[in-house]
């Protein structure tokens, strides 16, 4: 960070991700391909671009996964370790869990499946300025009745966390990323679940406790849907979205290497084309995200959908905010629309689900 205070980060990756079925059946949520590379890869080059270099990782589900490809952290500049919770602990606890790997006085803590253009120096000098116990990233937004509002004193002190209301008194919402005192995490108990935003947070307020708000208005996104995950890929690769892990230019579509894009196809709104995939003559991709080795057929349309690894979409057939599993095969002049979901290796025969009467 600067060179006042070193600040370690933890990353809370231990979710079944399961709004995100079937796609996170092979891999978990901050693994799976994100612009081109996983997810967790965009946070960790904030993290780096930030000045931290200690990262404690907080898995649970298929956390092998994550050490098998991060490895020590090396590759990334990073030096990270990993904590595995035996069971699942929430929010609060699985900050508690990873306190004895913990260094530094100050930490900053993400939850790994926000997608956020936030200034972390910026955070953490507020942080440290205010000589708050935790600072919270408060994001504006313009609908804050979806989300439990935070409200500040006109000096950036927490004054209150409001569950969900109509008509909520503030346009902050909690961001999912704070700066902790060392010493603040180690009063929450150890061994149980706890949630942050229901105990911990609330209790600290209760017993006095300085809590601060950096407020903020840059780029923020919560990818645990479909809808979400596709956008937020899609932002990335447009350069909407802050990283310096792209694996390629911005611009309208990434296509990585070995892919083959075949005369008249167009790739279109921040797609991703995975290695290895096939885009065939005249196909139109659109807002999507294509794995590897996945085979879109001639004068298909795909928009706004994720195909998994090795999915197949046949020639004419029509795809509008879908989710195909790993190795999942759509045929010929199918149309699927808003919402659907095909299970990995399930095959949709030719012409096998229509949403309009036109085939």
């Amino acid at each position: 960070m600067t060179s006042e205070v070193e600040v370690d980060a933890v990353v809370l990756v231990g979710g079944q991700g399961t709004r995100l079925r079937p796609l996170t059946l092979s891999a978990p949520k901050p693994m799976l391909p994100t612009a081109g590379t996983p997810y967790l890869s965009h946070l960790f080059s904030r993290i780096r671009a930030a000045g931290i270099r200690h990262v404690v990782l907080g898995t649970s589900y298929r956390a092998e996964v994550f050490e098998e490809y991060f490895g020590d952290g090396s590759a990334h500049g990073l030096e990270i370790e990993y904590v595995v919770e035996d069971e699942p602990l929430d929010t609060g606890g699985a900050i508690r869990n990873v306190y004895d790997r913990l260094r530094a006085e100050h930490a900053i803590v993400f939850n790994g499946d926000i997608l956020s253009g936030a200034d972390l120096r910026a955070q953490l000098r507020a942080h440290l300025d205010s000589g708050a116990d935790v600072t919270l990233h408060l994001q504006r937004v313009p609908d804050p009745s979806r989300f439990g509002s935070v409200p500040t004193d006109s000096g950036g002190r927490v004054t209150a966390f409001l569950e969900k209301t109509p008509d909520p008194p503030t346009d902050q919402i909690n961001a999912g990323c704070y700066v902790f005192r060392r010493s603040v995490i180690e009063t929450i108990p150890a061994g149980r679940r706890v949630s942050v935003e229901r105990e911990t947070f609330p209790g600290l307020l209760d017993d006095g406790a300085h809590l601060h708000g950096f407020v903020d208005s840059s780029y923020w996104l919560d990818v645990g849907t479909p809808e979400a995950f596709v956008q937020g890929s899609a932002d990335l690769v447009r350069g909407v979205a802050p990283t310096s892990a792209l694996a390629g230019p911005t611009g309208e579509s990434l296509v990585l290497d070995g892919a083959s894009i075949f005369t008249g196809a167009t790739l279109t709104d921040g797609t991703t084309i995975g290695a290895g995939a096939v885009v065939e003559q005249r196909a139109t991709v659109s807002g999507s995200v294509v794995f590897d080795d996945a085979v879109i057929g001639k004068d298909a349309v795909v928009e706004r959908s994720v195909l998994g690894r090795g999915a197949k979409v046949g020639p004419g057939a029509v795809l509008r905010g879908v989710v195909l599993g790993d190795g999942a095969s759509v045929g010929a002049g199918c149309e699927l629309l808003d919402g659907v979901r095909v299970w990995p290796a399930v095959e949709v025969p030719d012409g096998g689900i229509r949403f309009s009467s036109d085939a």
